[in-house]
């Protein structure tokens, strides 16, 4: 399933895991990312909390985890190429959690398309 957050985080899970990375939204308002701090393996993440940032040419953006779980896994990529998710965001993730919980408030690509045309 692919969710979005208020955020502009997308999460695709398949009910255990999940993949979660920026919105195309997200990417074009930020411009030229420059910069990510994106948590380590083991770490925890609470759905509405903090897991990091992402620094562009413009600004720097806090990163609010969607979803309640651990980190599994890292994109270390962008530690060094952090550009690559202006080229392509909807297919570079930042990190990947084992989920313990997908909140009622994530949204589907309809909604999430709705909640863009208000902003």
């Amino acid at each position: 399933m692919l969710y979005f957050s208020k955020n502009h985080l997308w999460v695709k899970s398949d009910g255990t895991n999940a993949e979660i990375g920026l919105t195309d939204y997200a990417a074009e308002k930020l411009g030229n990312i420059v910069f990510v701090n994106i948590p380590d393996v083991g770490e925890s993440l609470s759905a509405g909390e903090r897991f990091g940032d992402v620094e562009s040419v413009k600004t720097v953006s806090d990163l609010i985890s969607p979803v309640d779980g651990e980190v599994i896994e890292v994109n270390e990529t962008l530690l060094d190429e952090p550009e690559i998710i202006s080229e392509n965001p909807s297919e570079v993730w930042l990190i990947k959690a084992r989920v313990e919980n997908i909140p009622d408030g994530l949204m589907t690509v309809e909604e999430y398309d709705l909640f863009k045309e208000g902003l």
